[in-house]
C-alpha cells in the first residue's frame, strides 16, 4: 500500500457537532423584552470549543500509524499541539416598540451585534496505554465584542478540557479504524451569566459539559474518508443573579443538550500537501431559563451547520502547518471561522 505521511497532518479543524454544546445556552445577544439568548450563542456553539477532541486529531493518529497496533500515542509518550483559531460572528437585530394604547410603532430601527476571537488553545496529549491517551487543553482568548451598546475588548482564559481516546481493536490494513472519544469541559472561563449581558464579553460557556462519541477513519490511498457521532450532556448553572435588559434576574440556566455529527475526507496531492474538505450539523434542544420572579422562558431548538476547508503543508518529518477555513451554513452557526494548527511531538 502506497504512503502518503502528510495525511496524518490534514487540516480538518472541523466545527463538529460534539462543539455545539453551547447552542440553545444563555447569551448576551437576546431580544430585549423577552430575556432569552439570541442567535449569537448558537453561531458561538459550532465553533471548536477550547478542550473537546476533534476528528482531525484522532484521523491523524490513524494515517501515521500503518505499522502500529495502534494509532494513537505509545505508553508513556507526550505529544503537544498549538491551535490558533479566528471566529467571526455577526447579525442583525430588529428593535421594535409597539404601543397598545395608540396602536402605533413608537420605535423601529434594526441593530448590527458583531464579535470577533481569537484563541491561542495549548494542548497535551499522553499514553496511558498503547490504545488509551489522555489530553488537557488549555485555552487564552482575546474577544472585540461590538453592538450599539458596548464596543471593547476582553482577555480571559476560556473553558479548560479534559478527554480521553481509546481504541478497542488493533489497526487493521483496509479496514475502518473505531476510536471511542470522551470528555468533560470545564467553565473556567468568564461565564455569559456573570457579566453584563449587553456587552458580549464572555470567553467560557458558564457550565459543565460531558460530551462522548464515535469516530470511524477508513484509509484508501491516497484519499482517507472520516466520520462520527456525539452526544453532550450540560449541567445546569444555578445560584445566578444577571440582571437582563429588561429589568429581570435571571437565576438558572438550563442548557439542552446536542446531537451531532461529521463526515469528510482528505485527499493526498503530494507526500508534502494535503487539502481537505469536511461538512458537520449539530441539533441542540431547547434552553430552560429561569428568573427570580419564578416565570420561565425557552429558546428553540436549534441546527448549525458548518462547512470547512482544509490545506497541510509538512515542513518537516514532525512539524506541518494546517490552515482550515470554515463556513457557516445556517443562522445558528458561525459566520465564519479560520484555524491554524501546529502538531509538535516529544
Amino acid at each position: 500500500m502506497k504512503k502518503y505521511p502528510l495525511l496524518g497532518f490534514i487540516v480538518a479543524a472541523l466545527a463538529l457537532p460534539a462543539y455545539a454544546q453551547q447552542a440553545g445556552s444563555a447569551s448576551t445577544g437576546g431580544t430585549a423584552n423577552q430575556g432569552e439568548p439570541g442567535t449569537a450563542a448558537a453561531r458561538e456553539a459550532l465553533k471548536k470549543q477550547e478542550g473537546d477532541t476533534d476528528q482531525t486529531t484522532l484521523l491523524k493518529q490513524t494515517l501515521t500509524a500503518v505499522d502500529k497496533q495502534y494509532s494513537l500515542l505509545k505508553r508513556g509518550k507526550l505529544a503537544a499541539t498549538y491551535d490558533l483559531g479566528y471566529t467571526y460572528i455577526g447579525q442583525d437585530k430588529i428593535n421594535a416598540n409597539f404601543s397598545r394604547d395608540t396602536g402605533t410603532l413608537t420605535l423601529f430601527n434594526i441593530e448590527n451585534d458583531s464579535s470577533h476571537t481569537i484563541t491561542n488553545t495549548l494542548t497535551v496529549d499522553y499514553g496511558v496505554r498503547d490504545n488509551l491517551t489522555a489530553s488537557l487543553s488549555l485555552p487564552i482568548m482575546s474577544k472585540y465584542s461590538e453592538n450599539p451598546s458596548f464596543s471593547g475588548l476582553s482577555h480571559s482564559l476560556g473553558d479548560i478540557g479534559v478527554n480521553a481516546r481509546f481504541q478497542p481493536f488493533e489497526v487493521q490494513r483496509g479496514k475502518p479504524q473505531v476510536t471511542l472519544t470522551g470528555g468533560v469541559r470545564l467553565p473556567t472561563g468568564r461565564s455569559p451569566f456573570k457579566v453584563d449581558a449587553n456587552q458580549g464579553v464572555a470567553t467560557g460557556s458558564g457550565y459543565t459539559s460531558f460530551t462522548g462519541g464515535v469516530s470511524l477513519n477508513h484509509v484508501i490511498d491516497p484519499v482517507a474518508l472520516f466520520g462520527n457521532v456525539s452526544y453532550t450532556y450540560n449541567l445546569p448553572a444555578k445560584h445566578l443573579s444577571q440582571i437582563r435588559s429588561d429589568g429581570s434576574v435571571l437565576k438558572k440556566v438550563a442548557p439542552g443538550n446536542s446531537f451531532g455529527f461529521g463526515l469528510g475526507f482528505a485527499y493526498a496531492l503530494s507526500y508534502d500537501i494535503t487539502t481537505s474538505f469536511s461538512i458537520s450539523e449539530s441539533i441542540s434542544s431547547s434552553t430552560k431559563l429561569t428568573y427570580a420572579d419564578g416565570t420561565t422562558s425557552k429558546t428553540k431548538i436549534q441546527t448549525g451547520g458548518v462547512m470547512s476547508f482544509g490545506l497541510g503543508v509538512r515542513l518537516s518529518p514532525k512539524t506541518t502547518v494546517n490552515l482550515t477555513a470554515g463556513i457557516g451554513l445556517t443562522a445558528d452557526s458561525p459566520n465564519f471561522t479560520l484555524g491554524l494548527s501546529l502538531p509538535l511531538e516529544f
